[in-house]
């Protein structure tokens, strides 16, 4: 597939990393000669330095031939005007970064369409949604629903003491048959396991199970379920209004914003319920004043990785309470993540795992496709005749990189065992490590 991104900015460069990594043909194009000779030198890709809103620039990238255009630069305005230039060259599917939920209102993204744009990426929705998630579903690190929630992938810290800890995954998959064990985040790494793998204290482990099943997990896992309904946010930015307007009536919002222009734009954008409070909560004193130790969870969304990280901490002195730290900073998410941050937000990767899907030549709008920061979780549509139909998944050899987590049949799903036969029609869950997915995609197409 021929992709051409414009711009090489944090979105767009980490988007040429990861898309280079799976064998695509990427093309590069931003005015900043510095950014892409990094780039050029380290990954198999092609840069061209040049306006990304230049006719001259995109017909230099040959986005006529281009598979997909994705415009990821700064500037929402640029990045429209970027994928009209493309379209009208010949490009076959563009996709545009927008920082307004303005252009995804359906009245107003008919006339986006028209102007060239397919899609739209809003990173600041998508994060507010997987917040959304987190605070709802408070004993689980991470959660994702396939099919109105007949396949859940769960990501659970597995705490000392709970049943399983230090069982071995044959010893696990003997005894329960609803659930599969999908990977395993450790020591910064992740793991495709196999049976001889244990499972161990402190391991975030990825599991795949139907919606029947899924309560389960709590008590195998040792965790305890808590409502959340009080939250406190650290930063007044765009993320917290999409936060609070998203989530209106679910949750009572207190935000602290140090600058006082923010407050009063704050209080005209966000719900009437929500509480701005003009204060630093880096501050201690602050933050007691504010009511922290009778928050359910604490939420850093400051543009300081460093900061939301700290505070975060400083917070769980303070209060039992859910934290959530957005982290742009993709080197520091390890690091958060081990400081035991129940949840790490990163755009990047929210953005990235939005654009994957549009690359698994799949139905966007019951599909779904997660980039971690080395592995990929993604939603496959079997088709008649592909190699994963030829036999019982025991079967097929697949490789260590990859694993099968359930399945989709008729509306229904299901776990996949050894003796399972996959089928054309079906919805499987594949979870592999970074630089696989297109090894996947041959086995289904």
């Amino acid at each position: 597939m021929k992709i051409v991104i414009a711009g090489a900015g944090e979105v767009g460069s980490h988007l040429a990393k990861l898309l280079s990594n799976e064998e695509q043909d990427i093309t590069l194009v931003d005015s900043d000669a510095t950014k892409l000779g990094v780039l050029d030198a380290n990954f198999n890709l092609m840069t061209i330095t040049g306006d990304p809103t230049s006719f001259a620039a995109l017909r230099e990238a040959k986005v006529d031939r281009c598979d997909l255009f994705i415009a990821v630069t700064p500037y929402e305005t640029a990045n429209i005007v970027a994928c009209s230039i493309a379209k009208n060259l010949g490009a076959q599917l563009t996709v545009a970064r927008i920082d307004s939920y303005d252009y995804m209102k359906p009245e107003n993204f008919r006339h986006v369409k028209q102007m060239g744009v397919d899609k739209v990426i809003y990173p600041e929705y998508l994060a507010a949604q997987e917040i959304i998630t987190a605070l709802e579903y408070s004993w689980m690190r991470s959660r994702y629903e396939l099919h109105e929630g007949q396949i859940i992938l769960a990501g659970i810290v597995l705490p000392e003491g709970a049943p399983i800890a230090g069982m071995q995954l044959k010893e696990f998959a003997s005894t329960n048959h609803s659930f599969h064990v999908s990977a395993i985040r450790r020591n910064h790494e992740t793991i495709i396991p196999g049976g001889g793998d244990r499972l161990l204290a402190g391991d975030v482990l990825f599991f795949t199970t139907t919606r029947e099943h899924v309560d389960d997990l709590m008590a195998l896992t040792g965790q305890e379920d808590r409502k959340i309904r009080r939250v406190m946010i650290m930063g007044g930015g765009k993320l917290a209004m999409r936060l609070t307007n998203l989530a209106e009536g679910r949750f009572k919002f207190k935000i602290l914003e140090n600058d006082i222009d923010e407050c009063h734009k704050l209080s005209r954008r966000c719900p009437t319920d929500v509480e701005i409070i003009n204060g630093d909560a880096r501050d201690v004193e602050t933050l007691l004043d504010s009511g922290i130790t009778e928050m359910d969870a604490f939420v850093t969304l400051t543009p300081s990785s460093e900061s939301n990280i700290l505070t975060c901490l400083t917070a769980r002195e303070l209060v039992d309470a859910k934290t959530v730290a957005e982290v742009e900073n993709i080197q520091f998410i390890d690091q958060a993540e081990a400081l035991n941050i129940n949840l790490v937000i990163n755009k990047k990767l929210l953005a990235s795992s939005a654009i994957f899907q549009l690359l698994l030549d799949a139905d966007s709008s019951t599909s779904k496709c997660l980039a971690l920061a080395d592995a990929e979780v993604a939603e496959m549509e079997v088709r008649k005749g592909s190699k994963i139909t030829h036999a019982p998944v025991k079967d097929l050899r697949l490789s260590r990189d990859m694993t099968l987590g359930g399945l989709i049949r008729d509306g229904k799903g299901m776990l996949i065992g050894g003796n399972t036969q996959i089928l054309p029609g079906d919805h499987v869950l594949v979870f592999c490590l970074t630089g696989a997915l297109r090894q996947v995609e041959r086995l289904f197409n």
